[in-house]
Protein backbone atom coordinates (compact mmCIF):
# COMPACT_ATOMS: atom_id res chain seq x y z
CA UNK A 1 0.00 0.00 0.00
CA UNK A 2 2.54 2.54 0.72
CA UNK A 3 4.59 1.66 -2.19
CA UNK A 4 1.89 1.88 -4.50
CA UNK A 5 0.55 4.97 -3.14
CA UNK A 6 4.15 6.81 -3.08
CA UNK A 7 4.51 5.64 -6.71
CA UNK A 8 1.61 7.19 -7.71
CA UNK A 9 1.96 10.17 -6.16
CA UNK A 10 5.66 10.29 -8.00
CA UNK A 11 3.81 9.85 -11.44
CA UNK A 12 4.51 6.25 -11.89
CA UNK A 13 2.51 3.84 -13.21
CA UNK A 14 1.98 0.86 -11.08
CA UNK A 15 1.59 -2.77 -11.45
CA UNK A 16 0.69 -4.33 -7.78
CA UNK A 17 1.16 -7.58 -6.34
CA UNK A 18 -2.21 -8.90 -4.67
CA UNK A 19 -3.90 -8.40 -2.50
CA UNK A 20 -3.45 -4.58 -3.07
CA UNK A 21 -3.67 -3.35 0.46
CA UNK A 22 -4.18 -5.16 3.85
CA UNK A 23 -7.46 -3.43 4.20
CA UNK A 24 -10.71 -2.18 2.59
CA UNK A 25 -10.14 1.91 3.24
CA UNK A 26 -6.49 1.49 2.06
CA UNK A 27 -7.42 -0.31 -1.46
CA UNK A 28 -10.03 2.93 -1.81
CA UNK A 29 -7.53 5.20 -1.32
CA UNK A 30 -5.54 3.79 -3.89
CA UNK A 31 -8.27 3.46 -6.45
CA UNK A 32 -9.53 7.02 -6.02
CA UNK A 33 -5.64 8.32 -6.82
CA UNK A 34 -4.64 5.81 -9.28
CA UNK A 35 -8.17 7.44 -11.44
CA UNK A 36 -7.60 10.96 -10.31
CA UNK A 37 -3.91 10.71 -11.41
CA UNK A 38 -4.71 9.23 -14.77
CA UNK A 39 -2.25 6.66 -14.12
CA UNK A 40 -1.91 2.99 -15.78
CA UNK A 41 -2.68 0.87 -12.68
CA UNK A 42 -2.90 -2.68 -12.71
CA UNK A 43 -2.92 -5.95 -10.03
CA UNK A 44 -1.25 -8.97 -11.12
CA UNK A 45 -4.07 -11.18 -11.42
CA UNK A 46 -2.22 -13.21 -13.74
CA UNK A 47 -3.81 -16.41 -14.06
CA UNK A 48 -6.13 -14.65 -16.25
CA UNK A 49 -3.62 -15.00 -19.19
CA UNK A 50 -3.30 -19.01 -19.73
CA UNK A 51 -4.78 -19.28 -23.15
CA UNK A 52 -7.23 -21.88 -22.08
CA UNK A 53 -8.62 -19.23 -19.75
CA UNK A 54 -9.02 -16.59 -21.90
CA UNK A 55 -10.36 -19.35 -24.20
CA UNK A 56 -13.27 -21.02 -21.46
CA UNK A 57 -14.28 -16.97 -21.38
CA UNK A 58 -14.34 -16.11 -24.84
CA UNK A 59 -16.27 -19.48 -25.18
CA UNK A 60 -18.70 -18.46 -22.14
CA UNK A 61 -19.71 -15.07 -23.86
CA UNK A 62 -20.17 -17.20 -27.37
CA UNK A 63 -23.20 -19.15 -25.65
CA UNK A 64 -21.21 -22.61 -25.55
CA UNK A 65 -21.35 -23.01 -21.92
CA UNK A 66 -25.15 -22.01 -21.73
CA UNK A 67 -26.31 -20.94 -18.45
CA UNK A 68 -23.83 -21.07 -15.28
CA UNK A 69 -25.54 -23.88 -12.96
CA UNK A 70 -22.84 -24.28 -10.79
CA UNK A 71 -19.27 -23.16 -10.00
CA UNK A 72 -16.70 -25.98 -7.98
CA UNK A 73 -13.26 -24.92 -7.57
CA UNK A 74 -9.99 -25.19 -5.20
CA UNK A 75 -6.63 -23.91 -4.93
CA UNK A 76 -4.69 -26.58 -3.49
CA UNK A 77 -0.73 -26.09 -1.85
CA UNK A 78 1.62 -28.20 0.49
CA UNK A 79 4.23 -25.52 1.29
CA UNK A 80 2.78 -25.11 4.41
CA UNK A 81 2.13 -28.51 5.42
CA UNK A 82 4.53 -28.68 8.20
CA UNK A 83 4.63 -26.48 11.74
CA UNK A 84 7.85 -25.76 10.46
CA UNK A 85 7.09 -24.65 7.63
CA UNK A 86 7.12 -20.46 8.19
CA UNK A 87 6.39 -17.37 6.18
CA UNK A 88 5.93 -13.75 6.90
CA UNK A 89 2.91 -13.83 5.19
CA UNK A 90 1.41 -15.95 8.18
CA UNK A 91 1.95 -12.87 10.08
CA UNK A 92 -1.35 -10.53 10.19
CA UNK A 93 0.62 -7.12 10.70
CA UNK A 94 2.30 -7.83 7.65
CA UNK A 95 -0.27 -9.30 5.55
CA UNK A 96 -3.53 -8.80 6.99
CA UNK A 97 -6.23 -10.92 9.02
CA UNK A 98 -6.23 -14.09 6.08
CA UNK A 99 -3.62 -15.92 4.90
CA UNK A 100 -4.86 -19.02 2.53
CA UNK A 101 -8.03 -16.42 1.18
CA UNK A 102 -6.12 -13.76 0.62
CA UNK A 103 -3.02 -15.14 -0.62
CA UNK A 104 -4.38 -17.85 -3.25
CA UNK A 105 -8.25 -17.61 -2.85
CA UNK A 106 -8.12 -13.82 -4.38
CA UNK A 107 -6.71 -15.57 -7.66
CA UNK A 108 -9.36 -18.10 -7.39
CA UNK A 109 -12.35 -15.98 -6.87
CA UNK A 110 -11.07 -13.74 -9.40
CA UNK A 111 -10.84 -15.94 -12.27
CA UNK A 112 -13.93 -17.40 -11.33
CA UNK A 113 -16.13 -14.28 -11.49
CA UNK A 114 -13.46 -13.65 -14.73
CA UNK A 115 -14.28 -16.62 -16.71
CA UNK A 116 -18.33 -17.30 -15.58
CA UNK A 117 -19.45 -13.16 -16.37
CA UNK A 118 -21.00 -13.98 -12.36
CA UNK A 119 -20.65 -11.56 -9.07
CA UNK A 120 -20.03 -13.47 -6.00
CA UNK A 121 -23.47 -11.90 -3.61
CA UNK A 122 -22.96 -13.91 -0.92
CA UNK A 123 -20.57 -16.20 1.34
CA UNK A 124 -20.41 -18.72 3.63
CA UNK A 125 -17.14 -19.43 5.13
CA UNK A 126 -15.61 -22.26 7.31
CA UNK A 127 -11.89 -21.61 8.42
CA UNK A 128 -9.41 -24.08 9.96
CA UNK A 129 -5.98 -23.14 11.42
CA UNK A 130 -4.38 -26.62 10.85
CA UNK A 131 -1.05 -25.77 12.60
CA UNK A 132 -2.37 -23.27 15.57
CA UNK A 133 1.57 -23.26 16.54
CA UNK A 134 4.32 -23.23 14.16
CA UNK A 135 8.12 -23.02 14.55
CA UNK A 136 9.25 -19.58 13.29
CA UNK A 137 12.81 -19.95 11.32
CA UNK A 138 15.59 -18.14 13.25
CA UNK A 139 17.64 -17.99 10.18
CA UNK A 140 16.61 -17.38 6.42
CA UNK A 141 14.65 -20.05 4.65
CA UNK A 142 12.84 -19.55 1.69
CA UNK A 143 9.20 -19.90 0.02
CA UNK A 144 8.72 -23.89 -1.28
CA UNK A 145 11.53 -25.35 -0.68
CA UNK A 146 10.66 -28.10 2.09
CA UNK A 147 14.31 -27.63 3.48
CA UNK A 148 14.28 -28.72 7.33
CA UNK A 149 16.03 -27.13 10.07
CA UNK A 150 17.53 -28.44 13.51
CA UNK A 151 14.88 -27.43 16.51
CA UNK A 152 17.18 -24.99 18.09
CA UNK A 153 16.87 -22.88 14.49
CA UNK A 154 13.36 -22.41 15.58
CA UNK A 155 10.78 -20.09 17.75
CA UNK A 156 7.36 -21.58 18.71
CA UNK A 157 4.54 -18.74 17.31
CA UNK A 158 1.02 -18.86 17.71
CA UNK A 159 -0.68 -18.81 14.49
CA UNK A 160 -3.83 -16.51 14.04
CA UNK A 161 -4.33 -17.08 10.51
CA UNK A 162 -6.14 -19.94 8.32
CA UNK A 163 -4.24 -22.40 6.10
CA UNK A 164 -7.72 -24.15 5.32
CA UNK A 165 -10.71 -22.66 4.26
CA UNK A 166 -13.97 -23.60 2.03
CA UNK A 167 -16.25 -21.14 0.88
CA UNK A 168 -20.08 -21.70 -0.09
CA UNK A 169 -21.15 -18.88 -2.68
CA UNK A 170 -24.53 -17.73 -4.50
CA UNK A 171 -23.60 -15.36 -7.45
CA UNK A 172 -26.25 -12.72 -9.27
CA UNK A 173 -27.81 -15.48 -11.22
CA UNK A 174 -29.73 -17.18 -8.83
CA UNK A 175 -26.93 -19.82 -8.84
CA UNK A 176 -24.78 -21.60 -6.55
CA UNK A 177 -20.81 -22.52 -6.03
CA UNK A 178 -18.35 -23.56 -3.79
CA UNK A 179 -14.36 -23.16 -3.29
CA UNK A 180 -11.53 -24.88 -1.31
CA UNK A 181 -8.64 -23.13 -0.57
CA UNK A 182 -5.08 -25.49 1.14
CA UNK A 183 -1.81 -24.35 1.55
CA UNK A 184 -1.34 -27.69 3.86
CA UNK A 185 -2.48 -30.45 1.58
CA UNK A 186 0.30 -32.88 0.53
CA UNK A 187 1.81 -33.11 -2.86
CA UNK A 188 -0.37 -30.00 -4.24
CA UNK A 189 2.56 -27.89 -5.28
CA UNK A 190 0.29 -25.36 -7.15
CA UNK A 191 -3.34 -26.95 -8.14
CA UNK A 192 -5.70 -24.39 -8.91
CA UNK A 193 -8.73 -26.11 -10.33
CA UNK A 194 -11.76 -24.70 -11.89
CA UNK A 195 -14.74 -26.75 -12.98
CA UNK A 196 -18.02 -24.77 -14.36
CA UNK A 197 -21.25 -26.50 -15.29
CA UNK A 198 -23.43 -25.36 -17.63
CA UNK A 199 -26.83 -25.97 -19.70
CA UNK A 200 -24.88 -26.70 -22.34
CA UNK A 201 -21.78 -28.73 -20.91
CA UNK A 202 -19.21 -27.94 -18.51
CA UNK A 203 -15.62 -26.72 -18.44
CA UNK A 204 -13.00 -27.89 -16.27
CA UNK A 205 -9.38 -26.47 -16.34
CA UNK A 206 -6.25 -26.96 -14.05
CA UNK A 207 -3.40 -24.91 -13.81
CA UNK A 208 -0.70 -27.92 -13.62
CA UNK A 209 -2.40 -28.89 -16.76
CA UNK A 210 -2.55 -25.51 -18.24
CA UNK A 211 -2.17 -26.43 -22.04
CA UNK A 212 -5.79 -28.42 -21.91
CA UNK A 213 -9.21 -27.82 -20.94
CA UNK A 214 -11.63 -30.81 -20.46
CA UNK A 215 -15.50 -29.83 -22.29
CA UNK A 216 -18.15 -32.24 -21.00
CA UNK A 217 -21.19 -32.98 -22.63
CA UNK A 218 -24.20 -35.25 -21.46
CA UNK A 219 -25.34 -37.30 -24.95
CA UNK A 220 -22.03 -37.03 -26.84
CA UNK A 221 -18.25 -37.64 -25.92
CA UNK A 222 -16.33 -35.54 -24.09
CA UNK A 223 -13.59 -33.61 -25.38
CA UNK A 224 -10.28 -32.20 -24.94
CA UNK A 225 -9.12 -29.11 -25.97
CA UNK A 226 -5.55 -28.29 -26.39
CA UNK A 227 -3.51 -25.01 -26.14
CA UNK A 228 -3.56 -24.82 -30.80
CA UNK A 229 -3.44 -21.11 -31.78
CA UNK A 230 -5.00 -22.31 -34.26
CA UNK A 231 -8.39 -24.01 -33.00
CA UNK A 232 -8.83 -20.78 -30.90
CA UNK A 233 -10.68 -17.17 -30.94
CA UNK A 234 -8.32 -14.49 -31.87
CA UNK A 235 -8.66 -12.98 -28.70
CA UNK A 236 -7.32 -16.17 -27.04
CA UNK A 237 -4.84 -17.18 -29.51
CA UNK A 238 -3.55 -13.93 -29.35
CA UNK A 239 -1.86 -15.38 -25.37
CA UNK A 240 0.01 -17.72 -26.88
CA UNK A 241 3.32 -16.76 -28.47
CA UNK A 242 4.35 -20.43 -30.18
CA UNK A 243 2.40 -23.36 -32.02
CA UNK A 244 0.34 -25.96 -30.71
CA UNK A 245 2.66 -28.64 -29.12
CA UNK A 246 4.99 -25.94 -27.99
CA UNK A 247 4.12 -25.56 -24.10
CA UNK A 248 4.05 -22.58 -22.59
CA UNK A 249 3.07 -21.94 -18.48
CA UNK A 250 3.31 -20.01 -15.60
CA UNK A 251 6.10 -17.37 -16.47
CA UNK A 252 4.07 -16.70 -19.82
CA UNK A 253 0.78 -15.88 -17.83
CA UNK A 254 3.32 -12.72 -16.47
CA UNK A 255 4.68 -11.72 -19.78
CA UNK A 256 1.69 -11.34 -21.36
CA UNK A 257 -0.29 -9.82 -19.16
CA UNK A 258 2.71 -7.20 -19.15
CA UNK A 259 2.46 -6.84 -22.58
CA UNK A 260 -1.01 -5.25 -22.22
CA UNK A 261 -0.19 -3.19 -19.51
CA UNK A 262 2.88 -1.74 -21.73
CA UNK A 263 0.57 -0.98 -24.26
CA UNK A 264 -1.64 1.07 -22.61
CA UNK A 265 1.52 2.75 -20.83
CA UNK A 266 2.85 3.43 -24.30
CA UNK A 267 -0.67 4.83 -25.19
CA UNK A 268 -1.29 6.77 -21.73
CA UNK A 269 -4.41 6.05 -21.15
CA UNK A 270 -6.65 2.84 -19.07
CA UNK A 271 -9.11 3.34 -21.93
CA UNK A 272 -9.96 -0.05 -23.10
CA UNK A 273 -7.98 -1.79 -20.83
CA UNK A 274 -8.65 -5.62 -20.19
CA UNK A 275 -5.99 -6.13 -18.13
CA UNK A 276 -7.24 -6.13 -14.02
CA UNK A 277 -6.68 -3.17 -12.34
CA UNK A 278 -7.26 -1.30 -8.84
CA UNK A 279 -10.86 -1.68 -9.37
CA UNK A 280 -10.34 -5.80 -9.77
CA UNK A 281 -7.67 -5.57 -6.91
CA UNK A 282 -10.65 -3.95 -4.28
CA UNK A 283 -13.48 -6.34 -5.20
CA UNK A 284 -11.11 -8.84 -4.12
CA UNK A 285 -10.14 -7.39 -0.85
CA UNK A 286 -14.15 -6.77 -0.38
CA UNK A 287 -14.72 -10.23 -0.78
CA UNK A 288 -12.00 -11.31 1.43
CA UNK A 289 -13.15 -9.03 4.45
CA UNK A 290 -17.18 -10.38 3.82
CA UNK A 291 -15.16 -14.22 3.49
CA UNK A 292 -13.60 -13.13 7.26
CA UNK A 293 -16.97 -11.96 8.82
CA UNK A 294 -18.76 -14.79 7.84
CA UNK A 295 -15.98 -17.35 9.59
CA UNK A 296 -16.41 -15.39 12.49
CA UNK A 297 -19.76 -15.33 12.65
CA UNK A 298 -20.51 -18.60 11.28
CA UNK A 299 -23.42 -17.16 9.06
CA UNK A 300 -24.46 -15.88 5.37
CA UNK A 301 -23.06 -12.90 4.51
CA UNK A 302 -23.69 -10.46 1.55
CA UNK A 303 -20.99 -9.02 -0.30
Amino acid sequence: YEMAKAALLAGKHVVCEKPLATTIAEGEELMKLANETGLVHAVHFNIRYYALVRQMKVMREKGELGEVYSIIGSYLQDWLFYPTDYNWRLEPELSGKSKAIADIGSHLMDLLEYISGLKITEVMADFKTIHPVRKKPLKPVETFTGKMLQPEDYAEVMISTEDYATVMLRFDNGNKGVITVSQVSAGRKNRLSLEIAGSKQTFVWNSESPNEMWIGHRDTANQILMRDPSLFDKESAALISFPGGHNEGFPDTSKQMFKEVYEHIRKGTMEGAKFPTFEDGLRELILCERILESNEKEFWVKV
